[in-house]
């Protein structure tokens, strides 16, 4: 015996075909675990505000500079960092304003 949806046809078939699944529910799960960890936050967030070396990261921060450079790698591999070499010093700085959207939606969510 077939369940009966409450649901109209139409809902069903848009949900059905916009919720994600597969290797784009893979990608999303991946991005936003991403912004599940404190001190990647924090770094996300100030490297939103300006571009900054390892050194001036940890130290204003107050985080390790071997976890800063850990997090990076990890930021940067992820898409959400870049970084430019000037002379010996690497500057990081956020990939994108996408990287500031996300962070100020979130606490946009927060605050209502």
């Amino acid at each position: 015996m077939a369940e009966t949806l409450l649901l109209d046809r139409r809902t069903k078939d848009m949900v059905e075909d916009y919720v994600p699944d597969g290797e784009i529910l893979s990608s999303l799960v991946r991005f936003f675990s991403i912004f599940s960890d404190g001190t990647r936050l924090r770094i996300l967030s100030a490297l939103a505000i300006s571009e900054m070396c390892v050194t001036d990261i940890s130290r204003v921060l107050r985080i390790n500079q071997t976890t800063v450079s850990h997090q990076l790698r990890f930021l940067k591999d992820a898409g959400l960092v870049k970084s430019e070499r000037h002379g010996k010093i690497i500057f990081y700085m956020a990939s994108g304003e996408i990287v500031n959207d996300v962070l100020l939606k979130g606490v946009e969510f927060l605050g209502d």
